[in-house]
């Protein structure tokens, strides 16, 4: 079965390089530009659909007034639960009544992701404004489908990026501070996604995503700890610009080869673990550690545990997750773990973009050792097999709690 997944991603990834969707079509970015932008979205409709959360709904309203200043109808619509098949029903019941000629998303990724697809289904263009710089989710020609209780699906592939991205910084700004910082860990997670899926291809595009990807990394590493003590300032801009945009890039170059890996997949099987207990990027860099564990134990390789080590540094310093009792899953049983496990080693799951098979109780270990210490000798020994770090996990409740 993991053969067949594979024969079937690499398939997809073949295809989709007849029909890359790379960027939206135009890009506003600055302070204090929504005045200017309002002229950017009349032009692509006079009937939009405004599709946003709640809470958003409540704060954008001096951007809406904006809208409907220069005569614009439109109409408010809240997407929760979730970027699910239910609230996309009603959602495409309201744009249907209302005529929309333009679907506008404000908000955070499920709200971007959820006004993406609708203006797919419904074939009319598509804005995305982003409230915090959490996902690159108003860049991307993706959209996640969630259960309405927060727990993942499955992706839809668009046929196109965006017609109108607007980066508003001050906009952005007015999110909590932990937004970025879980933008900077969905961010990163491009470069050890796509160096170990496509590292080693010779596809020009591909090698162009993947040295991105790098770049991308080393500007995280380098600019983050200013960027987050700094909101506002230069730096702070840049880190906000390699969230949103330069990630976004990465995953248009690139194609779904470049995307996602086992980082993303631990993600999406914590969805049915944990809902909407913690954001998306904060679980996707976790994901990222039990990715380099998983290439040391079942690898060897002393590469991806340097890697690991250096970003444990580095999640101390900004604030993220390197354990699941960071992610309030402290109390997490052996029957949730493996669910969450299962859910990941799906045959069509992106985790069989790595080059070795990855076993139930493998992943299980990964996920419960993500601050091990480098063994001195072989990272791949008795000791550290996973079948033991398996039983360790059952017997110990300081294991449940690693």
């Amino acid at each position: 079965m993991l053969n067949q997944s594979k024969k079937s991603l690499s398939a997809q990834t073949s295809n989709s390089f007849l029909t890359l969707a790379i960027a939206p079509a135009k890009v506003i970015r600055g302070s204090q530009i929504f005045n200017q932008a309002v002229s950017y979205i009349s032009r692509l409709g006079n009937r939009p659909l405004i599709v946003s959360g709640n809470n958003t709904l409540d704060t954008a309203d001096n951007y809406l007034e904006l809208l409907e200043s220069e005569g614009l109808d439109l109409v408010k619509s809240s997407y929760t639960p979730d970027c699910s098949e239910s609230s996309l029903g009603i959602l495409r019941d309201r744009a249907t009544t209302h005529e929309a000629d333009v679907i506008i998303g404000i908000g955070g990724g499920k709200a971007l992701d959820t006004a993406k697809l609708l203006a797919h289904q419904l074939k009319i263009p598509a804005v995305t404004i982003p409230t915090s710089a959490a996902t690159c989710a108003a860049w991307t020609a993706l959209s996640n489908v969630y259960s309405d209780e927060g727990a993942f699906l499955y992706d839809v592939a668009l046929d196109n990026c965006p017609d109108l991205l607007i980066l508003d910084y001050d906009l952005i700004q007015t999110a909590p501070q932990s937004t970025l910082v879980a933008g900077i860990g969905d961010a990163i997670a491009k470069w050890y996604e796509a160096s170990v899926s496509s590292g080693h291809s010779e596809q020009t595009l591909i090698i162009s995503a993947v040295q991105q990807a790098r770049i991308l990394r080393d500007i995280l590493l380098q600019k983050s700890v200013a960027a987050l003590q700094s909101p506002g300032s230069e730096v702070w801009r840049e880190v906000v610009d390699a969230t949103v945009l330069l990630a976004g890039v990465i995953g248009g170059v690139g194609g779904a080869q470049c995307r996602t890996v086992a980082a993303h997949a631990v993600h999406n099987g914590l969805t049915h673990v944990c809902g909407r207990g913690s954001i998306h990027g904060e679980k996707v860099a976790y994901g990222i550690l039990v990715q380099l564990r998983l290439e040391e134990m079942l690898q060897g390789n002393q590469l991806a545990a340097t890697a690991r080590q250096q970003l444990l540094k580095f999640y101390t310093e900004i604030g993220l997750p390197q354990k699941l009792d960071d992610l309030g899953l402290g109390n997490i049983t052996l029957k949730q773990l493996q669910k969450a496990a299962e859910f990941a080693l799906q045959p069509n799951s992106d985790i069989h973009r790595l080059p070795f098979k990855v076993a139930l109780e493998q992943l299980m270990a990964a996920m419960v050792s993500t601050t091990a210490p480098v063994e001195a000798s072989g990272i791949a020994s008795g000791l550290n097999s996973p079948t033991n770090q398996t039983k360790k996990f059952s017997g110990s409740k300081s294991q449940r709690k690693a």
